[in-house]
């Protein structure tokens, strides 16, 4: 599994080298598709992030029209033309061939007659969420607009009734707005396209079907293992659902203007570029999961491809070496091919689903942060190219807490430039695009969904800066009882730094102060110092160095070679304090031996990770008559721990906890 070091420049693997068109896509291009093939060169070509865009029609076509000019002089270029290769000092992502040539454009068909008649007269439904929110928003919705761009939001908590349990709901101040769409009884209830294959729902699936498929913004910060298959077919569920209903209407309005040619007719039903839906997965394993979820509620007659993602997201069933006695949330996470390193895109035709389609060329991406992040490229790089999500209109970011052990800034990165006034025309016919979309308020319109195991800060800040959809947004978070576990003292101590970025300052003067001298003199106890920072981490590892006592490290980091060597010292007693992070443990699990007590210099994100800290490693060494005396558990937090201590001690404790006069805390 791969954590922090990647290679520095890839070309993009997870596109074919060009897409033959299909009957559909003749009847899509008008602002649909590309008029050029992009993979990694292309991909990453652009101009800078902070360049002011367009507000207005006229401003936006000026803009572009020199871009369009060149891009019809210059000719179509193949893959082939551009591919580097590692002698070249790139490295290639998984699935990419070399030899791949162009495809043979197939002759151009028109759709067939009663397909586009069975689009026809699917009349639209003015009470689906689908038509109210991205056809025809009403004057109050798009008058919410600014009050959105302003930071200026009201939040309620809504009624049990139908909802999930502790839901808020914030609307920009002062709109009157419903929430989400009509309560959901069943799949009737839904506008469901008719061809889309999907199971009776379950109650979680009806709570949060109102607000899914109403197009309110969600962050549920209650996924578990138990529930983590309904919320992934409920979405894929609404991904398809909303693909097809985009991809419908076009068809529709191409079959009208082609009535009236003769007449100006304004038919806004479009954005910039072709892809409508963006998945943020953690691993390629997880890509799989939503792929089968998709395949199963579409059932297309043909996946073209299908092979080759196989080849390259399946994991062969041989060469699975977790060990059964892992945590199974840990088997769950990294189970079959849990490389963090992909992007993928898909498009959807009438009978076939194409996998490694060309971005442009696709309806739905799925991709990891970081393959992402590669693909739109760095802010100092010269070349980069984020077109490609101009027109996102759902994005579903999936196990959002394993993305917090990877890099979250790829994920903030990600979200900087979706719903960008696009650099290039990419064929783009503005007579069809959305207004909103022309007046750079495309982020206001989407959609995002926000599945985690518990909320951060870090997700709290996506929640308030990122997802601004003038439709609403609701947080669900549980109501915790905590996960101490009473082996023995464990001993809470609050620091009171004025500030986040005082904290951990504060925290280390703290440990250095009152802890440390204490592990020097008693040099005959076993401690484990649990660190879930790494900068923390070095600098602990750095200042223990130089001090009169045996110490052992282990990170995320660490040589193999060093891990078991630090273990078995630490097991033995040749080592009487050992250093472990935060992220050694998300991404290895150890099974650390010998522990006496135990002291978190700050508290994990995750709860498990106390339980399996506090409780596991020192309910091993009692049952393996280790412990002479009772065990102690030492905790460092401060009020900017809330979200974390919350979830160790319960919802209960934890106002009294950052709040009271005191700052000890005593759970025997």
């Amino acid at each position: 599994m791969r954590t922090e070091n990647r290679p520095k420049e890839i070309p993009e693997a997870e596109e074919s080298d060009s897409d033959s068109e299909t009957p559909d896509d003749h009847e899509l291009r008008s602002g649909e598709d590309s008029e050029q093939d992009l993979s990694s060169d292309d991909l990453e070509s652009g101009s800078d992030d902070n360049a002011a865009p367009a507000k207005s029609y006229d401003l936006l076509l000026q803009s572009l029209r020199a871009n369009n000019e060149s891009n019809q002089r210059n000719p179509k270029r193949r893959k082939l033309d551009r591919t580097k290769t590692k002698e070249d000092g790139v490295i290639l992502l998984d699935g990419e061939d070399l030899a791949d040539g162009p495809e043979e454009e197939e002759e151009e068909e028109e759709e067939p007659e009663e397909e586009v008649m069975d689009v026809i007269s699917d009349d639209e439904d003015q009470s689906d969420p689908f038509e109210s929110h991205f056809a025809g928003p009403s004057p109050a919705r798009l008058a919410s607009i600014s009050l959105a761009s302003k930071g200026e939001w009201k939040e309620t908590k809504l009624p049990k009734s139908g909802l999930p349990a502790n839901a808020h709901l914030s609307t920009p101040r002062g709109s009157e707005q419903t929430i989400g769409g009509r309560r959901i009884e069943s799949l009737k209830d839904l506008n469901l396209k008719k061809k889309l294959i999907a199971e009776e729902l379950t109650p979680l699936q009806k709570s949060l079907g109102q607000l899914v498929f109403g197009y309110v913004d969600v962050l549920y910060g209650e996924r578990t293992l138990g529930n983590a298959e309904e919320l992934r077919k409920m979405y894929s569920l609404h991904a398809l659902n909303h693909v097809l209903k985009t991809r419908d209407r076009v068809l529709r309005n191409n079959a009208r203007l082609a009535k009236v040619a003769d007449q100006e007719i304004e038919l806004r039903d479009q954005g910039f570029t072709r892809p409508k839906v963006l998945f943020i997965l953690p691993t390629r394993n997880a890509c799989v999961e939503v792929i089968n979820a998709l395949v199963n509620i579409l059932q297309p007659e043909q996946q073209e491809n299908k092979k080759r993602f196989q080849d390259t997201y399946y994991a062969p069933p041989d060469t699975e070496r977790i060990s059964p006695n892992k945590p199974e949330d840990f088997r769950a996470l990294f189970s079959g091919n849990h490389d963090d390193l992909f992007r993928l895109g898909i498009k959807l035709t009438r009978k076939t689903l194409k996998y490694f389609s060309q971005f442009y060329n696709s309806d739905i991406i799925l991709a990891s942060p970081l393959g992402l992040r590669m693909a739109i490229g760095g802010e100092s790089d010269k070349k980069h190219d984020y077109d490609f999500l101009s027109s996102i209109e759902l994005v579903v970011v999936d196990q959002a807490d394993a993305l917090l052990m990877q890099n979250w800034g790829h994920l903030e990165h990600i979200f900087k430039h979706l719903n960008m006034i696009p650099k290039d025309p990419h064929g783009c016919d503005f007579g069809r695009v959305r207004n909103w979309y022309l007046d750079t308020n495309a982020k206001y319109f989407r959609q995002t969904l926000v599945f985690s195991g518990f909320v951060t800060p870090e997700i709290m800040k996506l929640f308030n800066q990122s997802m601004l959809n003038v439709a609403g947004k609701v947080k669900i978070q549980p109501e915790y009882t905590g996960s101490m576990i009473y082996l023995g003292v464990q001993t809470f101590t609050r620091i009171d730094p004025l500030t986040p970025a005082a904290d951990p300052d504060a925290r280390f003067d703290y440990f250095t102060k009152a802890i440390l001298p204490s592990l020097l003199r008693n040099t005959s106890t076993s401690t484990l110092i649990f660190i879930p920072s790494y900068f923390d981490f070095i600098r602990m590892r750095n200042h223990l160095s130089n001090a009169p006592i045996s110490v052992g490290a282990i990170s995320e980091e660490t040589p193999i070679s060093s891990v078991t060597r630090a273990r078995s010292h630490f097991f033995t007693g040749r080592h009487s304090v050992i250093l472990y992070s935060g992220r050694a443990h998300h991404f290895r699990r150890y099974e650390i031996r010998g522990a006496t007590s135990v002291v978190f210099y700050g508290l994990p994100d995750n709860p498990l990770f106390y339980r399996e800290v506090a409780g596991g490693f020192i309910g091993r060494s009692i049952g393996e008559g280790r412990v002479k005396e009772q065990p102690r558990v030492r905790v460092i937090f401060s009020k900017w721990d809330a979200m974390k201590l919350e979830r160790v001690v319960g919802s209960k404790r934890v106002r009294v906890m950052c709040m009271d006069k005191g700052d000890t805390f005593e759970f025997v």
